[in-house]
């Protein structure tokens, strides 16, 4: 009697939830805190205010991660290490280190394919395809460049046509990201 036993769920649902998990259970976190909150006593009271409070910069977080997820597979695993970014593909791949990154761009490859392109102050670009497995983590590492407008990475992500839309370019660099910035002191 070793058989599986497993819930069946349609698949349109489950992408729903591979998708917005972690907003739902933040979302939940969020309640669980504010029934804590209606609690008598000033330090469960405390607690479940500060409960829901991360609770609700967590689900925050969790929504704009959420839009990032991409239900496009590629082939592909992204890595983020040690303050560099890596892309190991079958055909092609590479690192960029986040402190030589001066732009990152959208653009559509072969008239399918939604990549990420990545540009190092020498010039070298890395293409990372947004269905690569582990590409959902760039969200974390885009938000924390200096001067990354939310809406920006919003609009990219939705940008659905021929050519680059720019996410993003570090402010000490010239107009041209192809070209290698001043060194920096």
């Amino acid at each position: 009697m070793g058989g599986k036993t497993g819930v069946m769920m349609r698949p349109e649902i489950s992408a729903l939830l591979a998708r917005y998990g972690e907003t739902l259970i933040a979302c939940g976190m969020v309640g669980v805190g504010l029934w804590i909150f209606t609690a008598p006593g000033p330090v469960l009271s405390g607690f479940g205010g500060l409960l829901a409070l991360a609770s609700a910069g967590w689900a925050v977080a969790a929504l704009r991660r959420a839009r990032f997820h991409s239900e496009e597979e590629a082939p592909g695993v992204v890595d983020v290490v040690e303050g560099a970014i890596r892309y190991l593909g079958p055909v092609s791949g590479g690192a960029v280190a986040l402190s030589e990154l001066v732009a990152v761009d959208v653009l559509l490859v072969g008239g399918t394919q939604r990549c990420w392109r990545l540009r190092q102050a020498d010039g070298q670009a890395v293409l990372i395809p947004m269905g690569a497995a582990g590409a959902d983590r760039l969200h974390d590492v885009f938000s924390a460049l200096p001067g990354l407008r939310e809406a920006d990475l919003s609009a990219a992500l939705r940008h659905g046509g021929e050519g680059a839309r720019r996410v993003w370019r570090r402010a000490d660099v010239q107009r041209d990201p192809t070209l290698p910035h001043p060194p920096s002191d």
